[in-house]
């Protein structure tokens, strides 16, 4: 009986000493456990971090890329209008340009012709009046019917004398100075009328080119600066997305490592 007695204490202390044992055992697992779970728990926490900033500064690059799309968006709006606007404006200045000249070509043609008008009268006045004054046109082969006619007028005689009411020659010679004189000073207001206008066409001229080579120059340069705006706002678009894409996935990898920390306290 006491024999029996001893095996029976001895499988319990055996199964104290397991228990014991397994104690022991659990309580160093628990430990590495614990430990483990620190461990990861830190780094779930330190990526967590990682990643709100990431998602922090994908947020800031996403709001500053906006506003500069935004801004390069209007700039490029204004170029474009202001382009339109210049070739507008050469348009309407180059068809200036065409009037004004067509009036000083025909301002030139009238005065020319009316300055001819009255230097062939002033010349006719000279050859009865000033005959030294008087310069003969030069002579011209006639045709036979002109000279037919010449012919024809010279059978018919020579005209008759001026009737005694015209005065004496001297008064009519007076007179017909008076009328050369007249005739001078239209010509002179005439050449003064060209001159100034000559002056003025060639200066309208310049102002026109000098015009159109700043225009030319602003045009190629504001198509330049759109067509850099262009691509720095696709340069920019490319960028938003990326930004975009990252904070999607950077958002999605925050919710996972959130839940995950969650399940490490959970343990």
């Amino acid at each position: 009986a006491l024999s029996g007695k001893k095996i029976g204490f001895g499988k319990v202390i055996q199964m104290i000493d397991d228990m014991v044992a397994n104690l022991k055992q659990e309580q160093l697992d628990d430990a590495v456990k614990k430990e483990y779970c620190e461990k990861q728990l830190d780094m779930a926490e330190d990526k967590k971090k990682e990643l709100e900033i990431t998602l922090s500064d994908s947020e800031t690059a996403i709001e500053e890329l906006e506003g500069d799309i935004a801004t390069v968006t209007e700039e490029i709006a204004a170029l474009k209008k202001g382009i339109k606007a210049l070739d507008k404006s050469v348009a309407e200045a180059t068809e200036q340009r065409k009037e004004e000249n067509a009036e000083y070509k025909e301002l030139k043609q009238s005065d020319s012709a009316a300055k001819e008008i009255l230097l062939f009268a002033k010349n006719r006045l000279n050859k009865f009046y000033a005959p030294k004054l008087y310069k003969a046109p030069p002579k011209v082969e006639e045709q036979p019917a002109f000279v037919q006619i010449a012919r024809h007028m010279q059978h018919r005689g020579a005209p008759p004398p001026p009737p005694e009411t015209f005065g004496p020659y001297t008064k009519k010679s007076e007179g017909a100075m008076g009328v050369t004189q007249m005739i001078d000073l239209l010509v002179k207001d005439l050449d003064k009328e060209l001159t100034e206008a000559e002056v003025m066409e060639e200066d309208a001229q310049k102002e026109y080119e000098g015009l159109m080579a700043e225009s030319a120059t602003k045009r190629v340069d504001d198509v330049k600066s759109m067509s850099d705006k262009e691509a720095s706002k696709a340069a920019m678009e490319e960028a938003l997305q990326n930004a975009q894409d990252t904070k999607a996935s950077t958002g999605k990898e925050l919710m996972s490592t959130v839940k995950y920390i969650k399940n490490l306290h959970a343990e």
